[in-house]
Parts: C-alpha cells; structure tokens; sequence
C-alpha cells in the first residue's frame, strides 16, 4: 500500500510498514459479516493484535466502531478494520471464516507468525 493509498484509508503507514502488503479479507469472510449484520449496525470486524495467550501474541477478533487511524478494508458493503499497532503483525494475512464440526469462526493465516497454538488464536514470531 502506498502513502496515497494510506491517507485514502486514514493510516499513517511507518517506514517499516511501506514495504509490506496489507491484510487479505476474502469474500467467505465479508459474507459472513454480511449475513450478521454489521455494516447494516455501523460496525465493522475489528482484527487486531494483543500482547499475551500461550504463544506470546493473539488475535482479538470482535465486532466494533472503526477508528481514525484504521486500516480500512472494504468489500460487499462490509468493512474490516486493523489498528495502526496491529497492522506489522498482520502484513499479508489472510482474514477468512470457516465452518467445521467443531464450530464456526474467522480465522488469520498469517506468514509472520514462526508457529501457533492449537486454538488458533495465540501465535509466535
């Protein structure tokens, strides 16, 4: 993403970050955030990364206000946002949905993370 393609998007891109691609949304992923509502609420699937779980980083995925300084990434009407902090972390993820047996739920395959715990919501780099 460029610094023009950036401001489009209200995020200030560090110089760390101009090299690297942006998160990937799919579109199982923005139907299902259609099929829930959120755009049709005003919010948008918030995916970000926090300090903790048992791999030393994980994933709060949640539905939210979209920020200033968000990465905004749109398609089928629907929004998902990624803060400014998040965004080296998740640098050509790949936001999906899946549904299996055991349940449903949006997923990151992320090529920073150097391993996983089997929730999939913890990650190491």
């Amino acid at each position: 993403m460029d610094e023009t393609a950036a401001a489009r998007h209200g995020t200030a891109l560090s110089v760390e970050t101009k090299m690297q691609l942006p998160p990937k949304v799919t579109d199982r992923a923005f139907e299902r955030l259609a099929e829930i509502g959120a755009a049709g609420s005003g919010k948008a699937l918030r995916v970000a990364v926090e300090g903790g779980g048992c791999s030393g980083f994980q994933y709060d995925i949640r539905l939210d206000d979209p920020s200033e300084d968000d990465l905004v990434l749109e398609g089928q009407g629907e929004r998902v946002v990624v803060d400014s902090m998040s965004l080296p972390f998740l640098a050509d993820a790949v936001i999906d949905f899946s549904e299996e047996i055991i349940g449903a739920r949006f997923v990151i395959n992320n090529p920073n993370a150097s391993s996983s715990c089997g929730c999939g919501t913890s990650f190491s780099m």
